[in-house]
């Protein structure tokens, strides 16, 4: 038969059904990650792309709830869609999806950006969950004043 074109697969739908659905992450919007994030204990939020465009958002969607479960710490998991994880993407510091944004009581912990072997995942969320909360990096742009030379003083 000519003529005939496969329907697009809907990666991205797919992920999030996965990760809701099947894993019990709560969908986020940009009111639902500020409630979320403020809610009492422990919360990664995942800030993941289409996967047709960035795999790596589906390596992290399978890998990091087997994580969760295997450490078996109490961590509230959410899914953040890529156009509020656009818009909140400076808030954490991050440049680069997907990334996984830990949280404690509202306050920062760390990010994981992008796949890890899986002994890195583990070793870095233990990590992040047993640290203190700290402030969430910067953007990476240098700010000065027009008269200061960016040279240390």
């Amino acid at each position: 038969m000519t003529g005939l074109v496969a329907a697009p697969i809907d990666r991205l739908g797919r992920l999030l059904d996965k990760l809701t659905a099947g894993d019990g992450f709560s969908l986020l919007d940009e009111a639902g990650v500020a409630a979320f994030a403020d809610a009492p204990g422990a919360c990664v939020l995942l800030f993941v792309e289409d996967p047709a465009s960035v795999p790596e958002s589906w390596d992290v969607g399978v890998v990091l709830p087997e994580v969760l479960k295997d450490l078996g710490h109490p961590c509230r998991a959410g899914v953040v869609t890529p156009e509020t994880g656009r818009t909140l993407r400076g808030r954490y510091g991050f440049s680069r999806w997907p990334a996984a944004v830990f949280l404690r009581d509202g306050g920062y912990l760390g990010v994981i950006e992008g796949m890890q072997d899986w002994s890195v995942f583990v070793s870095e969320v233990r990590a992040i969950l047993s640290g203190p909360v700290r402030r969430p990096p910067g953007i990476g742009v240098a700010v000065h004043a027009d008269h200061e030379s960016p040279a240390c003083h």
